[in-house]
């Protein structure tokens, strides 16, 4: 059925009243390790003795994701298909069959396509710092192949450059001996740091478990922490301090068992450094700090970084660095951060099933990527499966572009873009997101959707495919303060040219406001956009406190000159 493009404006606006809310959100900014980078995002494990030697040849480049073209003037009346009957995308997961991960457009990820390092060695068992300091600027490193143990993070000089050709790994992790049975569990001691302060959100909000930094493998699997000695079973582990003990559930016997002890791989403020080939894994970070760190003008490259306890990579005053072709996976906390770094570019990444540790979904720093008093390009991304948002431009953002990516079955929101200015967000295709059920998730508007703006000022929202999500389009104003630039308000927000499908659940598109935060008349424009529905009745719109229908919705202003269609 479709809702013809012009509808007489004697059409009465068809209306529910529900309260506007008040309250508003915190502002506060078993699987497998050790595998190769094709199995990266299911988790596979492989041990590095086995471990192919030879290397995969480069598969042919895939298109990138298709783009939402200008609304037509005649709407298809049979429903397009970008989702199963369970709301679940249909996007496929990476496996483990040997086959690259594929990233939107540019090919595939990971060490696999990291090209040739030819410069100074560093073998399994060297001071890998040691090795770098002795050199001088603009040097070339090549790990060879095995397991390097970093025990003192390697820091860069100047345009130098820590690659590998080899599949290379860089571990922050220390092997655990000595078990003996303790009652129903098996328990190793002295391994512990001493105790130290927490930090972080997490979803259990009691225990604060996320907070603590040692995550234990045995035999390649993470193992789930947990809050007591009483609390361990099978598959779980606890560390106690007070006693410097380390209580695991299973029998360690005849496998290996390893903690992680180093807080961070590669970090420098020298510029120009080039960071390829190499898998990070077992970096005991704190909340917010990143296994691999990088400075400014740096070009981080075909590298896998995974089951780290917090933030994968992390970019800190890096200006103008060139992230690219990574697999940042199974990380604590937060695949990727990006810290007071301007015009720098994340392209052609897999960042998959992050959060392992459980940092609070809803609204804090977990998932796929977030970035603070920052700038630059993220395009032709996979975003995918993270128990958090999947793309967050938050806190003085300034000038982001968000394109071109695919961001699929994140918890919350598929990209949300808070207290931030100058954003464009087109052409991705935003899939399954937002149906996390834990601690301050919801299905209302004030919940976010498949793409969230929240009180930020010339944004543009355009041919973006957004479909199966919580939520379609969800435009927020709220009371937030002050920011860089006076106070964070909702102003000249744009939302054309999207295709939105909204056919079950709750799922709505609109805006919504708090006590004290105004919208003035025209700063919310909703032009030219494509919605397919279940119904032309249902009530799949709101307009600060309104439910309405697709005709209220035109009524009161908005896509008069869209489309709406249903079967």
């Amino acid at each position: 059925m479709l809702f013809a493009a012009v509808v007489a404006t004697a059409v009465a606006v068809v209306t529910v009243a529900y309260p506007v809310v008040s309250n508003q959100k915190n502002a506060a900014t078993a699987g497998k390790s050790r595998t190769t980078d094709q199995d990266a995002a299911a988790g596979a494990g492989i041990l590095p003795s086995q471990r192919p030697t030879t290397k995969p040849t480069k598969p042919a480049t895939t298109q990138p994701p298709g783009t939402a073209s200008k609304p037509p003037t005649v709407v298809p009346s049979k429903k397009p298909k970008p989702s199963d009957p369970t709301g679940k995308p249909t996007v496929p997961e990476p496996t483990a069959t040997g086959k690259p991960v594929v990233v939107p457009g540019k090919g595939s990820a990971g060490p696999a396509y990291a090209g040739a390092c030819d410069g100074v060695a560093i073998k399994p068992g060297q001071n890998a710092q040691s090795v770098v300091n002795s050199k001088p600027a603009g040097t070339t490193f090549c790990f060879t192949a095995g397991l390097h143990r970093i025990g003192q993070t390697i820091r860069p000089k100047a345009n130098q450059t820590i690659a590998s050709d080899e599949r290379a790994v860089l571990t922050g992790s220390v092997p655990l001996t000595g078990w003996a049975r303790s009652g129903a569990a098996w328990v190793t001691r002295g391994a512990l740091p001493s105790a130290y302060g927490k930090a972080g959100q997490c979803e259990d909000n009691k225990a604060n478990i996320c907070s603590l930094r040692e995550q234990v493998y045995l035999g390649g699997a993470h193992l789930p922490r947990v809050g007591s000695v009483a609390a361990v079973k099978s598959g779980t582990f606890y560390a106690d301090y007070a006693t410097n003990a380390i209580y695991v559930g299973s029998n360690p016997a005849g496998k290996a068992v390893e903690m992680a002890r180093t807080a961070t791989a590669i970090e420098s403020n020298q510029p120009g450094v080039t960071v390829r080939g190499l898998t990070v894994e077992h970096f005991a970070s704190p909340a917010q700090a990143g296994a691999l760190v990088s400075g400014p003008g740096w070009k981080v490259k075909a590298n896998e970084v995974r089951w780290n306890k917090s933030v994968g990579l992390m970019l800190v005053k890096a200006n103008n660095a060139r992230i690219e072709r990574n697999l940042v996976h199974h990380n604590g906390q937060l695949g990727l951060g990006q810290y007071n770094s301007l015009k720098a570019d994340v392209t052609s990444n897999v960042i998959s099933q992050n959060n392992t540790d459980g940092f609070w979904i809803a609204d804090w720093e977990s998932g796929g990527m977030k970035s603070t008093r920052s700038s630059g390009t993220v395009s032709g991304n996979l975003i995918q499966a993270n128990k958090g948002v999947g793309m967050w431009a938050d806190v003085a953002d300034d000038g982001r572009v968000i394109s071109g990516n695919k961001i699929v079955s994140n918890a919350a929101d598929g990209i949300r873009y808070e207290i931030s200015r100058n954003g464009t967000i087109e052409n991705n295709t935003i899939t399954g997101n937002g149906f996390g059920t834990g601690r301050g998730s919801g299905t209302s508007l004030w919940d976010g959707g498949g793409i969230n703006v929240n009180t930020s000022s010339n944004v543009t929202v355009r041919n973006n495919v957004v479909s199966g999500n919580v939520n379609g389009i969800s435009i927020q104003s709220r009371t937030r303060g002050d920011g860089p630039w006076g106070k964070y308000l909702l102003r000249n927000v744009r939302v054309t040219g999207n295709s939105v499908q909204m056919t079950g659940g709750t799922q709505a598109t609109g805006m919504v406001q708090n006590s004290g935060a105004e919208v003035p008349a025209g700063q919310l424009v909703f032009s030219g956009n494509r919605y397919q529905l279940d119904q032309l009745a249902a009530q799949r719109f709101a307009r600060f406190g309104t439910k309405l229908t697709a005709q209220g919705w035109r009524a009161a202003g908005h896509d008069t000159a869209g489309s709406f269609a249903t079967n």
